[in-house]
């Protein structure tokens, strides 16, 4: 058993975070999807459009005005995903012309089937870190959410990639259907070999938002009750865990990421929003095409995030108000959490400690 270090991520500066979503399409339908082709659009971000984006991000900061280009890619964390990845042909160019730029890190999110022959493509010292999708122990527990036939498949890819040598996460949405099975995932991770995990809360964007999934979303109880002991029992094995805080007491302060951090999910048709509760809306705050990055007039997400309320976070109170539960003299009962804020448990000798 491994002593670990709890500590909660606090918001920062100096780093920042690109999440490009290269593509909308996806060969799954999983049931808590967040993509939302309404307002995401069905397009492809061709070569040349991903190319100026990442060049625009690695040169210029977009709050403090121009910098320096290799200050800004160190310290800007990047991410590809979907849809998915995958699925674009082009991915692996992406990847090399990123590391090029001197991006701090490279995460690639994936469902797990890993088209194109990504692992043949990709050498696994260009990524930082290689994220497979699972909701589940086994094939009864995950398969009802993502698809027939997707734990074996995922399930395959991942004892791959480890064998290859990736850097290699899995991120486990928790949601009414899965999290009594969250307990389980542990010792399956670890006869996998992977060495971080990340624990997701199902939101009621996109496919849960519109297809009346919300009974797959968890009350306080029901977290409290299975995920900090399931983080602990898998950072004691071993494993980097990392989950969002969610609710904070009322003696803990609310911070929005949007307001003292950097991050920006880029959409293929052009949308740049820097909350993610805000993506089933044209509330984004820049749009970017061939101008670059463009600040878009209010109202928009941005003038939400300096709005101070007892519930903590403004838009999750304006968006998902069924999230939060009040006392009989109408004061919450606990405040709802920046969803970009973090818990970690590292344990001692995992080769990402040292890191800030």
């Amino acid at each position: 058993m491994s002593s670990v270090v709890t500590r909660t991520v606090a918001f920062r500066q100096d780093t920042r975070n690109l999440f490009v979503h290269l593509l909308t399409r996806c060969n799954l339908r999983c049931r808590h999807c967040y993509i939302n082709p309404g307002q995401h659009g069905t397009g492809v971000m061709d070569a040349e459009a991903v190319h100026s984006l990442l060049a625009l991000f690695a040169s210029r900061s977009f709050k403090d005005g121009e910098m320096a280009g290799n200050s800004i890619a160190a310290s800007t964390n990047l991410v590809l995903l979907g849809g998915e990845p995958t699925l674009h042909p082009d991915l692996p160019r992406f990847i090399s012309f990123a590391r090029e730029l001197g991006y701090r890190s490279i995460t690639v999110d994936s469902n797990g089937f890993l088209f194109n022959d990504f692992l043949r493509k990709v050498p696994p010292e260009m990524v930082d870190n290689l994220s497979f999708s699972l909701d589940g122990p086994s094939p009864a527990v995950n398969d009802p959410i993502r698809g027939k036939g997707v734990f074996d498949t995922v399930v395959t890819n991942i004892s791959r990639a480890v064998e290859m040598g990736f850097p290699v996460s899995v991120i486990f949405t928790a949601n009414r259907l899965n999290v009594r099975h969250l307990p389980g995932m542990v010792p399956l991770l670890q006869r996998l070999g992977v060495t971080r995990f990340f624990i997701q809360v199902v939101g009621l964007r996109g496919r849960a938002g519109e297809g009346g999934e919300t009974s797959l979303q968890l009350s306080r109880e029901e977290w409290d009750l299975v995920v900090p002991a399931s983080a602990r029992s898998a950072a004691e094995a071993g494993m980097w865990v990392t989950y969002p805080k969610v609710f904070l007491g009322q003696e803990e302060e609310f911070q929005c990421a949007g307001v003292v951090a950097e991050n920006y999910f880029v959409f293929p048709n052009g949308r740049v929003y820097t909350c993610p509760l805000c993506e089933d809306y044209p509330l984004h705050a820049y749009e970017f095409s061939q101008e670059g990055l463009v600040r878009r007039p209010p109202i928009t997400e941005m003038e939400l995030f300096s709005l101070t309320i007892p519930e903590g976070c403004v838009l999750n109170k304006l968006l998902h108000p069924g999230n939060i539960e009040y006392r009989r003299d109408g004061s919450p009962a606990f405040k709802v959490a920046c969803c970009m804020l973090k818990e970690e448990l590292v344990p001692e000798g995992h080769p990402g400690r040292s890191q800030p």
